[in-house]
This record gives C-alpha cells, sequence and structure tokens, in this order.
C-alpha cells in the first residue's frame, strides 16, 4: 500500500510515486485508485463498492501529494474550490538553466494537442487555447541545476512542464517538454509539495505536505525549502 499522508471519513491524501497511475486508464495497468478504495474497503470493512472520487491528477512522471474525495459531498466541494482556485497548490521542479528571473508571474496561452498527448504554449490567444498562470521562485542551486518553487494559479493540461520550457527552462527528465536526456527511473523531477485549503465538510484548515523523492538528486536541494 502507498503511504497515507491525510485521511479521515470525507478526504484521504497519498503520496504518488513517479511510476504510478492516478486513475485507471486504456493502459490497464494498476492504478492508485483501485489500490486505495481495496484498502478503505479492508480497513473499515465495506461490503460492495466503495466510493472514490478522483478530486484532481498528476501526470504520470510526477510524484508528490495526490487528494482525493472519500465521499460525494466531498467531491462536489473540491471539485469547486479546485475550479475556482480556492486550493493552493505548490510544486518544486528541477531545471538545468536559471530561469530569467528569480521570482515571477507568468502568464502564456496553453493549447492542448490530443492526438500527441501535448500542450503547446502561446504568448497570444489562440484558438482553441486557454489562459494559464504560475509564479515561480527560485530556491536553490546546485553545481548543475536550479530548484523553482512553483504555485499554480490554474490548472491545465501539463501547465508546469510547458510553461517552464517556454521560458527555457525544462524540467530535468521531460523529453516531451525538450530536456534532452530522461531520469533513470522514468519520471521527471516535477514534484507536487503541498497543498492547502479548507475542508469541504469540517471547514478548518487543511495542509498536506509529501516528503522529498528519496532519489539523490532531490537530497541536494533538501536544506532549500522549509
Amino acid at each position: 500500500m502507498t503511504e497515507i499522508l491525510y485521511e479521515d471519513n470525507h478526504i484521504i491524501a497519498v503520496y504518488k510515486r513517479s511510476s504510478d497511475l492516478a486513475q485507471g486508464d486504456k493502459t490497464g495497468d494498476a492504478s492508485l485508485d483501485t489500490e486505495i478504495k481495496k484498502y478503505i474497503a479492508e480497513k473499515y470493512k465495506k461490503p460492495g463498492e466503495v466510493f472514490l472520487g478522483v478530486v484532481h491528477r498528476l501526470d504520470r512522471p510526477v510524484s508528490g501529494v495526490i487528494l482525493f474525495a472519500r465521499t460525494s459531498k466531498a467531491l462536489s466541494r473540491l471539485n469547486e474550490m479546485f475550479k475556482t482556485n480556492q486550493v493552493k497548490k505548490i510544486y518544486l521542479a528541477i531545471v538545468k538553466e536559471r530561469p530569467p528571473e528569480d521570482e515571477a508571474t507568468i502568464t502564456h496561452f496553453l493549447k492542448k494537442n490530443e492526438a500527441q498527448n501535448k500542450t503547446y504554449v502561446y504568448d497570444n490567444e489562440v484558438k482553441g487555447s486557454k489562459a494559464a498562470s504560475l509564479t515561480y521562485r527560485l530556491k536553490g542551486r546546485s553545481e548543475k541545476y536550479y530548484l523553482l518553487e512553483v504555485e499554480l494559479h490554474s490548472g491545465r493540461h501539463h501547465q508546469i512542464r510547458a510553461q517552464l520550457a517556454k521560458i527555457g527552462c525544462p524540467i530535468k527528465g521531460d523529453l516531451k517538454y525538450g530536456f534532452p536526456r530522461s531520469n533513470d527511473d522514468g519520471g521527471i523531477s516535477l514534484f507536487a509539495r503541498r497543498l492547502e485549503f479548507i475542508h469541504p465538510v469540517k471547514k478548518e484548515p487543511v495542509t498536506i505536505i509529501a516528503h522529498f523523492p528519496e532519489r539523490d538528486i532531490w537530497s541536494v536541494f533538501m536544506d532549500s525549502i522549509a
């Protein structure tokens, strides 16, 4: 069973590894949602089908915290919170090139190509594109790489990957968006570090933080992030 980061009667958050599939798809590979349903059924001795709602998604090569809803009430409220940007989403990214500024908010127009499963980035609006915004901050550096903290202000397909590549900072290991070499584990160096939101039922502040991936490249930056 994967690591549980937060759990109550309404929501459950787990640690997603870069190899994990968040939700079942056409590949037929084992998925986190199926694993969590089994865990809930066994732990709480629930007969029949277990309800589990997918609140948001992480790309398969991305690791970090991912949140699911355990009730339909929590799911509908969380869906609205994500849609209206009431959830603070903090990511960490390792890139090869130093960004143009140490801190900046960048806005582009993103258009997904379904056939390629890739997002294209434009400076101006084009037909079928959607506005996307994020703020990045330079938080650390090593001999070869830079660590960026990224706060998402929208939730577009491959948004962080595509927007960072657009400013000349493709994420380490991300061949699809221009990094020259893959990572040994097949993942990319993008990490969902933290979620902050008001609990959809209890109405209390919730902060969920994932521990760093257990790989050497991340350990170099452990002192750079609180």
